[in-house]
């Protein structure tokens, strides 16, 4: 705290002639440049530190107005440096105001006693019973909160992380509040125990209590009209807005809460978006969206979600109670008015179609439709490969991540094709030609593939097989210089070892090996420190070479190719079948986009002219296909993807 002196007589004085009370000045101290103008109709009590104000803020383009403290009941507080303080109806009380806060229209600002602002909050995610429960914490990741939720078999590890946040909790515990420079709190009822960040903005809030706002000024935070929130934290750069109501949540960073949407003992992770509907026990994992009054998600796992409209799940049949839980593996959506009863397993990057009542688990073929037939579940397998709105979905997301700071606390692995789904497939693809060799539908616990499905699947999955397997021998030989064979395997050599038979899995946006995983597992359970932010960070860093490392022994295995004993033509055979695999799939992708511009897609539009002014109004207001931004995206990728390809096969045609 800097140099603070007592008032004068004089300025005790004037202060009284301006309308100010306090029943002992002797607890009032000021800045030594303190400027008694700038405080009027203020009531004192308690110890009170004031400021030097002397600035003019502008808010919102409204006429300027000079800082200080006006029409207010200030008890137990440090007001910094050019703060504006207006119209607080009740007070503010035991809370450290930081300089160029602006604080307006707002009936009480109060930390009531000891608190930790949200820290330490249990949140009963998946189970609405309890037993998965997540303490949440200001700094709470997506992969800390995962291995939380899902790794109650490792009771010890998840006593010790439940102690490092308690200890967190513990260590920010306090009787004084924050209210960060440049903040905006305004229009606003009763506001409790809660922490705001710098920047951050709180305009209309009805009720905040028992919380934390993290925000910084280049990820500001916001809480809009009508917001009720209790129990909660906000990572930098969320937002809730529009009336909504969170409860015992933590909305995470660059995520956005709105249009009455309401959020009950959940975890919204990075980038994640919900509005209109209503969530209860859910976690959702990065990318999460639900944009649509009628939905409702409830007790699951989402990541790289989006729930469509009417679409809903049930955790309840009126038995033990809503102890059942559902995971919708990553990238999947539900279309409008999709039913799927809990306990299931949705595959990674499937669409969901009618309703389900079968329990089904899909988890081994990955991109597939999952669609209802006469009240049965049957899959497509692997039809999402060639959809262009799963390859949009992929790009779209790194372009959408609201983060605009270094210090991010989900790790995010973006790669359409990764390993997790890839194994899924690989499992799958042994199903689907058993399937064939037996002339046979395939028939699960829960669903059933038709015989007419299964040899398209087993296409699109060798396909995908091809083309990421391959990817990193064609990336090595495309950006390496090299002089022979010899060379070449020096540089085609891992960096790190994950041989094939490694379990990847997918914490919450962060695809890993399980076994490092594991590691750190064991040693939190050990007694060590859990450096999650550090681990993680790590982890995403050596993605690619732990990927290649895997990469070369999945050929091994699956192809029977060594990399490392193949001569030139041979690895030009290679790249020549990773080139084939690339442009067929793109391929399929084109003419999937093309639907999108043919004539039934055309109804509605040239609503009272003939065909040709159909065709011109659907031309002016879709435009044409091969001009269209994702068509450009696909046929640039298949060339580019071409030279790529031949750059490769003339370097290797070149060295000795």
């Amino acid at each position: 705290m800097k140099h603070y002196r007592a008032l004068s007589e004089l300025e005790i004085t004037s202060l009284q002639e301006n309308n100010c009370h306090c029943s002992d000045w002797n607890l009032v101290k000021v800045d030594p440049q303190f400027n008694v103008d700038r405080v009027y109709n203020v009531s004192f009590s308690g110890e009170v530190y004031l400021g030097n104000f002397e600035n003019t803020i502008q808010i919102n383009g409204e006429k300027p107005r000079k800082s200080g403290i006006y029409n207010s009941s200030i008890h137990n507080c440090v007001i910094s440096d050019n703060v504006y303080i207006n119209n607080v109806l009740v007070q503010i009380a035991n809370y450290f105001v930081d300089e160029l806060a602006i604080i307006e229209n707002v009936d009480t600002l109060i930390v009531s006693d000891y608190s930790t602002f949200g820290n330490g909050v249990d949140v009963n995610v998946l189970n609405e019973s309890g037993g998965r429960e997540v303490s949440i914490y200001n700094e709470l990741s997506s992969h800390t909160a995962y291995l939380l939720t899902f790794y109650r078999h490792r009771p010890k590890f998840i006593e010790n992380v439940k102690k490092f946040i308690q200890k967190y909790s513990d260590d920010i515990k306090s009787n004084v509040g924050y209210i960060g420079r440049g903040s905006y709190l305004s229009n606003s009822k009763e506001i409790r125990d809660v922490v705001i960040g710098e920047y951050a903005t709180v305009n209309g809030a009805l009720k905040l209590f028992n919380g934390t706002i993290n925000s910084s000024e280049e990820a500001p935070t916001e809480i809009g009209y009508g917001v009720i929130a209790e129990n909660f934290i906000l990572q930098e750069g969320a937002s809730v807005t529009d009336g909504s109501i969170v409860t015992n949540s933590l909305i995470g960073q660059g995520a956005k809460i709105g249009k009455q949407y309401s959020v009950d003992n959940s975890l919204f992770f990075a980038n994640s978006q919900g509005f209109h509907g209503e969530a209860c026990s859910i976690f959702a994992g990065p990318f999460t969206a639900t944009h649509h009054k009628s939905t409702l998600l409830i007790a699951g796992y989402y990541s790289f979600f989006n729930a469509g409209s009417g679409s809903n799940q049930s955790n309840h049949l009126y038995k033990l109670g809503p102890v059942h839980q559902g995971v919708v593996e990553r990238g999947s959506k539900t279309a409008s008015d999709s039913y799927i009863l809990w306990p299931a397993k949705i595959g990674a990057f499937s669409l969901v179609i009618g309703k389900h009542y079968n329990n089904p688990d899909t988890s081994f073929f990955p991109y597939s439709y999952i669609v209802e037939e006469n009240s049965e579940t049957f899959l497509i397998p692997g039809i999402s490969l060639r959809s262009v709105g799963t390859i949009r979905d992929a790009r779209k997301w790194a372009q959408r991540d609201n983060r605009k700071f270094v210090d991010v606390y989900d790790k995010i692995t973006y790669n359409l094709l990764n390993p997790y789904s890839i194994q899924k497939m690989v499992k799958g693809l042994s199903l689907l030609n058993e399937s064939v060799k037996n002339n046979r539908d395939l028939v699960f616990d829960g669903f059933s593939i038709k015989k007419s499905g299964v040899e398209r699947g087993i296409k699109l999955y060798e396909l995908a097989l091809d083309k990421f397997l391959l990817n990193g021998l064609v990336k090595k030989i495309e950006t390496s210089q090299f002089r022979n064979i010899s060379e070449l395997r020096t540089i085609l050599a891992p960096r790190i070892t994950v041989d094939s038979e490694e379990l990847w899995i997918d914490i919450a946006g962060l695809i890993v090996p399980q076994t490092i995983v594991y590691d750190l597992i064991d040693d939190v359970e050990n007694g060590l420190n859990p450096e999650f932010d550090n681990t993680f960070s790590e982890w995403h860093e050596n993605y690619l070479d732990m990927v290649w490392s895997w990469s070369i022994d999945k050929l091994r295995e699956l192809y029977k190719i060594d990399i490392f004993k193949t001569d030139v033509s041979e690895l030009v055979s290679l790249v020549m079948r990773w080139e084939k695999a690339v442009v067929e799939l793109d391929m399929m992708i084109y003419e999937d986009a093309k639907k999108e511009f043919a004539l039934k897609s055309k109804v509605g539009f040239g609503i009272d002219g003939d065909v040709e002014e159909k065709l011109l109004d659907f031309s002016n207001v879709r435009g044409e296909f091969e001009k269209h931004p994702d068509v450009i995206t696909i046929v640039e990728h298949i060339a580019q993807k071409k030279k790529t390809a031949n750059m490769a096969i003339e370097k290797l045609k070149g060295i000795s």
